[in-house]
């Protein structure tokens, strides 16, 4: 199995849902704020912290996780252990 990186080394700045409830016919949950569809990407870490400050957005910084590659061989599966 494959897992892309494609379009991984952007920062993303999201807004959180105001005032959420729960849509009476379908069960999921719904809001009147349309600011939960907007996402602004931003190149660098900082240019994103500049502009929220700059437009008074308090924001989380969420760093990326470190990942770790398992070097695996197909051959490894007929091997005995």
């Amino acid at each position: 199995m494959q897992s892309g990186r494609g379009k991984t080394k952007e920062w993303i700045l999201e807004f959180e849902t105001k005032e959420p409830s729960i849509n009476p016919l379908m069960g999921w949950e719904t809001s009147t704020d349309t600011m939960e569809e907007v996402n602004l990407k931003f190149s660098t870490k900082q240019k994103a912290v500049e502009y929220a400050k700059k437009n008074n957005i308090s924001f989380t910084i969420i760093e990326p996780k470190k990942k770790e590659y398992v070097i695996k061989s197909y051959a490894n599966n007929f091997l005995k252990n």
